[in-house]
């Protein structure tokens, strides 16, 4: 069964507008996407670091979410990821954001993904490609982070086929 889910990408290091695209194309092996414009953020930890590039990919899948985790870490692990301290420079960074309606916790996967609505790098570009997503019972457009917003748009939705 076709299942609609979220996915959050970043980068900070190397060509990140590149690393995300080639991103996006092999996300699209999984199933259809499609991606929100590409935005520009400060970093959330520490702050002597690059600015990232965020985007957020809708892709409707067959995978069962565990697989999909395992996809997007062998993607990662593609992209040459480096982690070289928590919330440091990353050259790529995939999270399963949403899966669904379901709420998954074990020791591997928590969905919705935690934090997601403190994070402004998230909820924007989600409500791109749903203006009308709620997610445990909150209307996204409705977060007062949206008003509040600390991010600048790279490129619109086209940035990912170019």
């Amino acid at each position: 069964m076709m299942v609609r889910s979220y996915i959050g990408l970043g980068s900070n290091l190397g060509d990140s507008e590149q690393i995300l695209r080639e991103a996006v194309e092999k996300l699209a092996t999984l199933g259809s996407v499609q991606v929100s414009s590409l935005y520009q953020s400060p970093p959330m930890g520490p702050q002597d670091q690059p600015h990232y590039l965020n985007a957020v990919v809708r892709l409707d899948t067959m995978l069962e979410p565990l697989p999909l985790l395992d996809q997007l870490q062998q993607f990662e692990q593609d992209a040459g990821r480096v982690r070289l301290r928590r919330w440091g420079e990353r050259t790529l960074d995939l999270d399963l954001l949403i899966y669904g309606h379901e709420q998954i916790q074990n020791e591997r996967l928590t969905v919705p993904h935690i934090g997601i609505l403190d994070r402004d790098f998230v909820i924007i570009p989600l409500l791109d490609l749903d203006a009308h997503l709620q997610l445990n019972g909150h209307s996204l457009k409705d977060l007062e982070l949206v008003q509040q917003a600390n991010l600048t748009v790279i490129a619109d939705q086209s940035w990912a086929t170019a």
